[in-house]
């Protein structure tokens, strides 16, 4: 993955109008999936690939460059229009397509934007085929003849079509009848179906960030910005929250009382109620980022945590390693390969509200198992993050933290494979020796970065 040109960790991401975050470059990405595709086909038929996006205002621009360049290349197109991520990857799949792309920048603000693939099993796509599509983005443009062109359709029932894969997820007698529910959609691709699921399922439902447009996407809002949700639910005086991103792949919940959990706080709920009925299947897969908490809370339940890479791909790489069914990252992008192929907010939400229903808890109860450790993480906004972590100073500095550390807890420095960040997290029980550290090792992160 460090050699890829153009792929991060969750696809291409950037500020809109910057290279490679342009229309013309987005062209050619199209071009690039379609002959791709062409050349894997066995079939005679032509590729055919699927098309979502969230709400920012550049999805547009963005959708017609894509939907011209597989065109081009002789594929066909079906455009969904706002769909949640993990709508796309389910949809892949169930129509048969050979390919999903997702224009979203997931819980970036609007001006940011970017591009996720999803194969025809509905999962990100292979490190050989994103290395094809690199090449063949490169290479130059090409249309085929007029005879062999794709045809592109917009579809209109996948709202619901989606809909109804999110309530199969829980048994046909589920029912959140006399529930009160606040939804945040972040102003993203969740404010249509998310409403309809959970009042369809029985909920008396309150939603907040329902009215995207086009540049309020996340802004003070969705899972970044759990403020917004924490104040409704205790406004609402309802039985519980949840807070999508602007892509509808992450949640994170919040109690009656409006104290906020996490994706680590969810894993557990999920782990101890899957455990209790027999249905977890190996070890539960968490991050660098997983609280030492969980690791001990799961230990107690007999439950092995395995910690991945960030990034939801390598999550899911763990879990087929390891014939696990349930990961996720603390940010609230949560697998459960029982339900879906892909992280899906709407999903987990549903699965979580299963796992109280069935123990007779609401959260707050339902996750005192889990003592967390103190955590403190500090972004450094920097270019060239990746060098400034090779230098001397930071190299210093971080083994003067763990040794520090050594036994008690943990630090973690990582350049973000989605923004210009350095990432710093010291974790330990000392809650004001852990931001002491931290900031020292900011600072410490910081000046590097300057100095590259």
């Amino acid at each position: 993955m460090n050699q890829r040109k153009y792929f991060g960790t969750d696809g291409i991401r950037g500020r809109v109008g910057q290279w490679p975050i342009s229309a013309d470059f987005m062209l050619r990405l199209g071009r690039a999936l379609g002959v791709v595709l062409g050349r894997e086909k066995k079939s005679s038929r032509r590729p055919l690939v699927l098309i979502g996006k969230d709400t920012r205002v550049s999805g547009y621009m963005f959708e017609s460059a894509l939907e011209a360049g597989l065109a081009a290349a002789g594929a066909d197109v079906r455009l969904f229009g706002p769909m949640p991520t993990p709508a796309v990857a389910y949809l892949t799949r169930s129509l048969r397509a050979d390919a999903g792309i997702v224009i979203s920048a997931s819980h970036n603000p609007h001006y940011d934007n970017g591009i996720k693939f999803f194969s025809t099993q509905g999962e990100k796509l292979s490190d050989e085929i994103e290395a094809a599509i690199e090449l063949e983005a490169d290479a130059p443009f090409t249309t085929v003849d007029s005879e062999h062109l794709g045809k592109v359709i917009r579809v209109t029932d996948v709202i619901t079509r989606y809909a109804e894969f999110c309530k199969s997820t829980v048994p046909e007698d589920f029912s959140l009848a006399g529930m009160k529910i606040v939804l945040d959609c972040a102003h993203g691709a969740t404010y249509q179906v998310a409403p309809k699921v959970f009042s369809e399922l029985g909920a008396n439902v309150h939603t907040i960030g329902d009215k995207p447009d086009g540049f309020n996407i996340n802004h003070n809002v969705g899972s970044t910005h759990p403020e917004a949700l924490q104040r409704a639910v205790v406004e609402q005086g309802a039985d519980i929250g949840f807070a999508f991103d602007g892509d509808g792949d992450r949640v994170q919940v919040v109690d009656r009382h409006g104290v906020l959990g996490d994706g680590d706080d969810m894993l557990y709920v999920l782990a101890h109620s899957w455990q209790s009925r027999g249905l977890l299947k190996g070890p539960v897969v968490g991050t660098l980022m997983s609280n030492y908490g969980l690791q001990k809370a799961l230990a107690g339940l007999g439950v092995d945590l395995i910690r991945a890479n960030v990034g939801d791909r390598f999550v899911l790489q763990k879990l087929k390693e390891h014939d696990g069914i349930l990961g996720g990252e603390t940010s609230g992008h949560l697998l459960c390969l029982d339900r879906a192929t892909t992280g899906d907010g709407i999903v987990a939400a549903l699965a979580v509200l299963e796992a109280l229903k069935l123990s007779g808890q609401d959260l707050s109860s339902a996750r005192q198992g889990l003592k967390k450790m103190p955590q403190v993480m500090i972004n450094v906004r920097a270019a060239g993050a990746r060098e400034a972590l090779n230098s001397d100073a930071v190299r210093k500095a971080l083994a003067d933290t763990e040794q520090a550390l050594l036994g008690r807890g943990r630090v973690v420095l990582r350049a973000s494979g989605t923004e210009p960040l350095v990432r710093v997290t010291v974790e330990a029980a000392d809650e004001a020796e852990v931001r002491q550290m931290a900031e020292r090792l900011a600072d410490v992160v910081k000046s590097a970065t300057e100095r590259s």
